[in-house]
């Protein structure tokens, strides 16, 4: 079964499985057809975070994010005038990890080739997707901008001298080409793993790599209005590799919760989960007010301790220390009955908390809705995707690809997509653990999730949504492991996030006490929300998340798979 964001992906998908492919050769097409039919939430050029196990054993994680150039510095930026990363241009490239990623995952746990993985994207690239009107929005946005200061993209995205409308079909013949000619050098390796091998090595080292930086390192428009040169290099891509990584894991009331570890924001997660398991069943219902409060209050914990302690970049995390049930039960101590306004990361021995510098930004488009956000100046808060296949042996993969928006920088002449923008979410202070340095991760958002009983992998799920992904997800595991709620319920019910956070992308505001509900969550719980001092934000029905999910139990061998009815394009399939 499959589940993921677009339709088109999870058809892809599915059609791998039924003719032969395994999970994880579906997800890998899926993922590339992604690439192609939401390419304003994800491209070649980006990152992404996965989560994948061979049947009978245990999850690990599929690293993609791409560390930091060698010469991208604390020190360039401030020379340059800067005292944050912009959000859109060339400078906030961090190495591009995603097609990377998935050749490792292809060539470790895949059956298939590379030529008939890519056949159904470069199928799409060639002959068109549609528009859907999120994508028709954010064109129409930044079509200035375009046709200003990046005309490789206006000649990319917008042929017909405007932006496409909802419901247009659109090409990319140049990706299909890219593809073509990785495919073309796959033909030449005398075994399947050569063949990825000789992939990998046009991707890191010959026309992919050369074009990529040869374009970049000319000035271009960023998104705070100033013209820089990129810092990738060639040497940068050549010396890469995606990595397989040990998970963080926490166990909430018997089920083994899966994430990566702090190098990115999945232990967020398993610290809210850690928190709340010192409150009762009865409180935790995110259907009511005080779950939703009780939550809510977790992840503010939550997320100081993220801004404190989490990172790639100084010295070793203490996520036992965090995860620990002392920690958590000092942690819950401070949950009151009304919202706190406060910056609280936790007390830990031997290290000292990064406090950021909190600002808000008043009137900021489309602030906390976690859906992308773009101005004309490439301001974005991006977006992403996301897939989940589990196939008849019970092999599972959840992937979450992101970065590389189309509105992240200039599309590269000839490549058909362009370079991401991960290194926004790092700070240009030295004290900070999620500081920019060179060689270094930044600290992604990229967040899936695997749930584990009795030592069998039972559902992987995830979301696109900045800040937003585990939020989202953790009412989705209380609602399936004490409300007893099927996959699709859980993904139908209420959503609702904080955002008592600096968010990860430029410009980092944050609103204190900020708590952004679906309408659908009920007058009575939204009042009683107020009147525990929450400044809430009440958006549409079915406005937040667009979560997916498949599933395998393993005593029957049945299969299961959800996928979010939001924004019209998330889909689930089997057989």
């Amino acid at each position: 079964m499959t589940a993921s964001t677009h339709w088109l992906a999870t058809g892809a998908a599915q059609s791998v499985l039924e003719r032969g492919g395994n999970a994880f050769d579906a997800a890998v097409a899926g993922c590339f057809v992604l690439h192609v039919a939401e390419p304003h939430l994800n491209g070649p050029g980006g990152d992404l975070v996965g989560l994948a196990a061979v049947a009978g054993r245990r999850p690990r994680v599929l690293a993609g994010q791409g560390p930091a150039p060698a010469s991208a510095s604390i020190a360039h930026m401030r020379a340059l005038g800067l005292t944050s990363v912009p959000g859109a241009g060339g400078l906030a490239a961090a190495v591009p990890g995603a097609v990377p990623a998935l050749l490792v995952l292809l060539r470790d746990h895949g059956t298939w080739d590379f030529t008939d993985i890519v056949e159904y994207a470069i199928d799409y690239a060639y002959n068109g997707v549609p528009v859907d009107a999120r994508w028709a929005d954010i064109l129409t946005t930044v079509e200035p901008l375009f046709r200003e200061h990046w005309p490789s993209s206006y000649a990319l995205w917008m042929p017909e001298g405007r932006a496409p409308r909802a419901g247009d079909i659109v090409t990319n013949p140049q990706w299909g080409r890219t593809l073509e000619r990785l495919a073309d050098a796959s033909r030449e390796g005398a075994n399947r793993r050569e063949r990825l091998a000789r992939v990998l090595a046009e991707w890191r080292e010959g026309f992919v790599a050369r074009e990529l930086v040869q374009f970049l390192s000319a000035p271009h428009r960023h998104a705070d209005g100033g013209d820089y040169a990129a810092v990738l290099t060639e040497a940068d891509l050549r010396s890469y590799d995606a990595t397989w990584e040990q998970p963080a894991m926490y166990s909430f009331r018997g089920v083994d919760v899966v994430k990566s570890a702090a190098w990115g924001s999945g232990p967020v997660l398993l610290q809210a989960l850690a928190i709340l398991s010192h409150f009762p069943d009865e409180e935790l219902d995110p259907s009511t007010a005080l779950g939703a409060h009780l939550i809510t209050e977790a992840f503010k914990l939550a997320f100081a301790d993220r801004e404190a302690y989490y990172g790639d970049s100084r010295g070793d995390v203490p996520l036992a220390t965090l995860l620990s049930e002392e920690y958590a039960r000092e942690r819950a101590a401070l949950i009151g009955n009304t919202a706190s306004d406060e910056w609280r990361p936790g007390v830990i021995p031997g290290y000292t908390a990064f406090l950021p510098a909190l600002h808000t930004a008043a009137g900021a488009e489309g602030a906390g809705t976690g859906e992308p956000t773009v101005r004309a100046s490439g301001e974005t808060r991006g977006d992403t995707c996301h897939i989940d296949v589990v196939d008849d042996e019970g092999n599972i993969a959840g992937i979450t690809p992101s970065g590389g928006w189309l509105q992240s920088s200039p599309a590269v002449p000839g490549l058909g997509f362009c370079a991401g923008t991960r290194l926004q979410m790092t700070w240009l202070d030295e004290s900070a653990p999620a500081a920019l340095r060179p060689g270094k991760r930044p600290r992604t958002t990229l967040s899936p999730t695997m749930l584990v009983r009795d030592g069998e992998v039972v559902e992987a799920l995830g979301t696109p949504g900045g800040d937003q992904q585990d939020q989202w997800q953790l009412p989705y595991i209380l609602r399936r492991v004490i409300g007893r709620y099927t996959p699709q319920q859980a993904i139908d019910a209420p959503a609702f996030h904080t955002t008592h956070v600096p968010s990860s992308f430029w410009p980092r505001a944050w609103e204190p006490r900020g708590l952004v509900v679906e309408d659908r969550l009920g007058p009575e719980a939204i009042d009683e929300l107020r009147g525990r001092g929450h400044a809430v934000t009440v958006g549409g029905p079915w406005s937040l998340g667009r979560l997916s999910a498949v599933g395998r139990d393993p005593s029957t061998g049945e299969l299961t798979a959800a996928a979010n009815p939001r924004g019209g394009l998330g889909y689930a399939a089997g057989r």
